[in-house]
């Protein structure tokens, strides 16, 4: 039974697309979306009112990621969400605790989200409205990010807070680590032709 009405009519669109977004890969899902050519984006991802997302190149989005971009959401170039990640920029409190918690609600809030540049938002965050994170900043997975995050900091639990800051040269000297460790690994590898690690113990 469909509903011949103004709300379903105005969902439906994106329910369809969601339905067609399954039957491509990561890279035709992003472009189906209308997101940068180099950007993914995995199945059952959801992104909310798409015309207030802002998304720079090379981003991953995973699976059964959230993306709830109605108060405004910008992520920057280069940044992950891990899966099951959900991303705020609305909440109803207000409206359920005063009993008008209905459709089209004048108590429902909104304020946007800032992810800055180069980020690495682990698997099953949840991401609070009004929140900025600055650029190079990683969340680690099954976080609550209830406030501000510093740029080059490692933030983790439920409050999220600050358990690492790095700088430059730590990121530049843990570059030259993985790279030699990989290059390592790829030279005992049976297929050495592959990117990243080869998997398999390859002992230290």
């Amino acid at each position: 039974m469909f509903f011949d009405d103004e709300r379903s009519a105005r969902l439906r669109p994106q329910i369809l697309t969601e339905v067609v977004s399954q039957y491509l890969n990561d890279s035709e899902r992003a472009a189906f979306y209308g997101l940068p050519e180099s950007t993914r984006i995995r199945e059952r991802a959801k992104i909310v009112s798409r015309e207030n997302l802002k998304i720079g190149e090379h981003c991953w989005i995973g699976e059964g990621a959230v993306l709830d971009a109605s108060g405004g959401l910008e992520i920057g170039e280069h940044t992950s969400i891990g899966l099951n990640t959900l991303i705020f920029t609305h909440s109803s409190w207000l409206a359920n605790m005063t009993l008008q918690n209905h459709s089209g609600s004048d108590l429902i809030e909104r304020k946007p989200v800032k992810i800055g540049k180069g980020c690495f938002i682990g698997g099953l965050v949840v991401i609070m409205a009004g929140v900025s994170i600055g650029d190079f900043a990683t969340v680690q997975p099954n976080s609550v990010v209830a406030k501000d995050v510093p740029a080059r900091s490692l933030v983790a639990g439920n409050p999220a807070r600050v358990f690492q800051r790095y700088d430059e040269e730590y990121i530049q000297s843990e570059v030259e680590r993985v790279r030699a460790e990989n290059t390592r690994r790829r030279a005992l590898s049976d297929d050495p032709s592959g990117w990243g690690s080869p998997p398999g113990d390859f002992g230290g």
